[in-house]
């Protein structure tokens, strides 16, 4: 069975966050716990994700916000991890930023996994053209969420089913090409 690893951001993920639902909702989830959240260090990061990769091979990385760099990082630094695919919601612009600009630069190089970058219109953290130009130099598909903030409880992301089903989506058309699609609120 392959393991979803969330991945969360700045100050993680606590309920009722989609992602903290998602990992007490889905026997096959489980939350990377990132030391010092609100405090995050990208060495100690990486090394604490490419710890439960190891532990968990063949998995899928759910990352959010900065859990969405720290995946970019991880895959492009480490490409000898054993990751079956990723999606990289909302990604978090580093460059600028007191809290996570040593983050950056965001690496801009294939990610060589199946991935989805889920990114929206009006995101206080990226624009959405950086998204789409990250998703195209990372060779993932574009998911366009339309005018949904960051998605996040801030922006109405509670429990969020339609970020299981674009999971279920990579997972099931894995190596295969990503038809374009559209958001998944639900």
């Amino acid at each position: 069975m392959t393991k979803t690893l969330i991945v969360p951001g700045l100050d993680g993920s606590p309920a009722p966050h989609w992602q903290h639902w998602w990992a007490q909702t889905d026997p096959r989830a489980l939350m990377v716990d990132l030391s010092d959240p609100a405090k995050p260090l990208p060495a100690l990061w990486e090394t604490e994700l490419a710890s439960m990769i190891l532990h968990h091979p063949d998995c899928v990385l759910v990352g959010h916000s900065l859990g969405a760099v720290l995946v970019a990082r991880i895959l492009t630094k480490w490409p000898q991890l054993k990751v079956r695919a990723a999606m990289l919601v909302a990604p978090a612009e580093t460059a600028g930023s007191d809290r996570i600009g040593h983050f950056g630069p965001i690496p801009e190089r294939p990610l060589g996994v199946p991935a989805l970058v889920v990114a929206s219109r009006n995101d206080p953290w990226m624009r959405y053209t950086r998204a789409g130009s990250l998703a195209q130099s990372w060779g993932a598909e574009l998911v366009d969420m339309g005018f949904a903030g960051h998605i996040n409880v801030a922006s109405g992301f509670g429990p969020w089913l339609g970020g299981k089903w674009l999971r279920d989506e990579l997972l099931a058309e894995n190596a295969m090409t990503l038809a374009p699609r559209q958001g998944v609120r639900a």
